[in-house]
């Protein structure tokens, strides 16, 4: 298998009282997860809010890091981690991605799955995801094996742990350079 593609992995921290509230339990510097397909974040997905201003509308969302949430809290922290697969290994994201988006009004998020966490216990529910188990069950799904854990079970801070991601950039999102490189 060659590993000549990339798939990027988003952690962020908007400091909204959401995040403050799971960073005051799980002491970690980041608290959502998001995957894309490109180093532009251009086709960014995760489980998160449907809308900006209300965090208790939530679900399967493709993010825009310049005029969804991410622009509400422009002080947003990031860091951007590149994982190396192979084009079946993409291809088949892409193709567990397509049922999320074809989908997606049919998925929740998964809160509780979030508290399950805190107890160390899976809680999952049909077509309800929280950001970390997404991106795990995605990875997964596409024959990606990061961890010996559930994907109910994976936090944003395992994904900063793992020795398969490696890291591209760190600091405030809207500082990273990528945005602001004009597409080819």
């Amino acid at each position: 298998m060659e590993a000549d593609h990339s798939v990027f992995i988003l952690l962020t921290n908007t400091g909204t009282l959401f995040t403050r509230v799971i960073q005051t339990y799980t002491k970690a510097p980041y608290n959502h997860a998001s995957i894309s397909f490109n180093r532009e974040l251009s086709e960014l997905y995760s489980f998160g809010r449907k809308h900006p201003n209300n965090p208790l509308n939530g679900g399967f969302v493709k993010e825009d890091i310049m005029t969804g949430t991410y622009s509400k809290y422009p002080n947003t922290t990031c860091v951007i981690y590149e994982i190396k697969v192979s084009e079946r290994e993409v291809e088949k994201m892409q193709r567990v991605l397509q049922v999320f988006i074809q989908k997606h009004q049919k998925y929740l998020y998964n809160i509780l799955g979030v508290i399950g966490i805190a107890l160390k216990e899976p809680v999952e529910f049909s077509n309800s995801y929280f950001c970390s188990q997404f991106v795990a069950e995605i990875l997964e799904r596409s024959g990606i094996k990061i961890w010996n854990k559930l994907p109910a079970l994976v936090t944003p801070d395992d994904f900063r742990k793992s020795d398969r991601l490696h890291l591209i950039y760190e600091g405030k999102l809207s500082d990273y350079e990528q945005l602001k490189q004009p597409p080819c």
